[in-house]
């Protein structure tokens, strides 16, 4: 009698008193406490309670996509900040979305419902970008080539678009949205000055034009080509890879640039100095008409990989595909071959990856080691590359060195580049510099005048220094460069050359 007494008291209660007049919400647990159907920031009881005001934080998470705040005080909340449909965030989406997302990332229907993914939760100021490298996310996929090769590059249990780097790293975009054709642009605007001539100009000093994706009806195949538009529109690259085989193995045709060389093959918004060190690749890269590579892992971690490579044709190839230029009335086929072998011995690193940092990185250290035998218009000789990238918390360091020995006129050369970076505030600030020589190792005997392509490689020094300030993200930066030049005269010239330049630049990708 006591208990139906107790039950019956409790059920006019609740008729007489609204629950809301009972509970009280609780503004950051996730429950609807007065049972108004809305929760946490979505009532009107907690818009001035102090979790629910704007911090000035990016919507940059699931999380914050579903706060009911406008976390960056733009005016948009949640799902309509167009923030919240960027790489990696899905709370926005549709059930058509998720369920094609998740089975283009090899997951099931019942993975998709059930919000199966274990990423890690966000900690106070961080955002998606910082998950690279946590929990069982190894940090090896961070590119479109091994975002689109359907392997598990660096072994940590996912593929492509479900890897975390591949997901969240906002240079990758074949991952972004439907991971099919593409369209990219990498702009720079640049204002130098030239201290010897006393000179100044203000020009767009790149503008990249890519496409890329997979091929139609070719699993884990990629193409790209790339194209430059800011002095004469023209193709520089052109590749087209397919898979050989299961275990990640490729057969890839392109347009024969980028033979050993690291710096050469990466886009320009992905280097530390804005541009390759010229010294470093003039005398030992000098461009083919086509090649055909073949690659992939040597063992099933992916921590040894091989390439092997071909390439051919007649004249000089300065990043025009089907191009080229005869000089010197000489015709001579050119042609070259050679390998190389890498190896990641902490962590994983690929030679597409950026040498920017935006957010701190584990632990990585990865080397390579490449030769080739290279027949050119005027010279031939056999060439060695090595180089090395190490990359801890905020610091990346790349070295990079190449040396060849001329076989008809026994000349040896050598050059080498070393450059650092750090990352002196996250998301904010990346600071780097570089050196490197070109050295003439030992003199040439030439039979008359000595030949144009020698005669162009100069003993030189260069120093670099760069401050790199994240404007939006790592998507536009602002950048200040100085560079201090020292270049040996020419046969018959008795003056060193001397240059330092300054350049402002505004640089932007999408």
């Amino acid at each position: 009698m006591k208990k139906s007494f107790l039950a019956s008291l409790a059920l006019v209660a609740l008729a007489l008193f609204p629950k809301s007049a009972l509970a009280q919400e609780q503004c950051d647990n996730g429950v609807d406490d007065d049972g108004d159907t809305v929760y946490d920031c979505s009532d009107a009881d907690c818009f001035n309670d102090p979790v629910c005001k704007p911090d000035g934080q990016p919507e940059n998470s699931n999380a914050r996509c579903g706060d009911w705040i406008d976390n960056d005080s733009d005016g948009q909340l949640d799902c309509d900040d167009s923030d919240c449909f960027g790489v990696g965030i899905t709370a926005c989406e549709g059930s058509y979305d998720t369920m094609k997302r998740v089975a283009k990332s090899g997951g099931s229907a019942a993975t998709a419902t059930a919000g199966g993914d274990d990423i890690p939760e966000l900690g106070a100021g961080m955002s998606v970008e910082d998950l690279i490298g946590t929990g069982s996310d190894n940090d090896g996929e961070r590119n479109d080539v091994a975002c689109s090769d359907g392997i598990d590059n660096d072994d940590d249990g996912r593929i492509d678009c479900a890897d975390f780097g591949c997901r969240f790293d906002p240079t990758v975009t074949v991952c972004q949205g439907d991971p099919d054709f593409r369209f990219s642009v990498v702009a720079r605007g640049a204002q130098t000055y030239e201290f010897q001539e006393d000179v100044m100009n203000t020009k767009v000093d790149t503008l990249q034009l890519r496409a890329f994706g997979p091929m139609p009806l070719v699993n884990d195949s990629f193409f790209l080509l790339s194209m430059r538009a800011d002095k004469t529109p023209r193709l520089t690259f052109a590749m087209f890879q397919v898979p050989l085989g299961k275990n990640g193995h490729y057969l890839n045709l392109n347009s024969g640039g980028g033979g050993l060389s690291i710096e050469l093959i990466r886009s320009a918004h992905k280097r530390l100095l804005l541009d390759p060190a010229f010294y470093l690749y003039n005398a030992f890269e000098q461009g083919n008409g086509a090649a055909v590579e073949v690659g992939g892992p040597i063992d099933s971690k992916g921590k040894f990989l091989y390439r092997a490579f071909a390439a051919g044709g007649t004249g000089r190839f300065s990043g025009n595909v089907g191009g080229g230029f005869v000089s010197d009335d000489n015709n001579n086929y050119t042609y070259t071959a050679g390998a190389q072998i890498h190896l990641n011995v902490i962590g994983y690193h690929s030679r597409w990856d950026s040498s920017m940092l935006f957010v701190k990185a584990p632990l990585t250290f990865s080397t390579a080691i490449g030769a080739k035998y290279d027949q050119r218009a005027q010279e031939r000789y056999p060439a060695l590359n090595i180089n090395a990238t190490l990359k801890w918390n905020r610091f990346i360091a790349v070295g990079e060195t190449y040396l060849k020995q001329e076989i008809d006129f026994k000349s040896r050369h050598m050059a080498y580049n070393f450059k650092v970076g750090f990352l002196a505030i996250p998301k904010k600030l990346m600071l780097a510099a570089d050196f490197g020589e070109f050295l003439e190792l030992k003199e040439g005997t030439y039979p008359g005048e000595v030949p144009n392509d020698i005669a162009r490689q100069r003993q030189e020094t260069q120093i670099r220094a760069a401050a790199h300030y994240y404007l939006w993200r790592n998507i536009v930066v602002g950048t200040l460069v100085f560079a201090d030049r020292k270049v040996d005269p020419r046969p018959g010239q008795t003056e060193q050359e001397h240059s330092q330049e300054a350049k402002a630049v505004m640089s932007y990708r999408f």
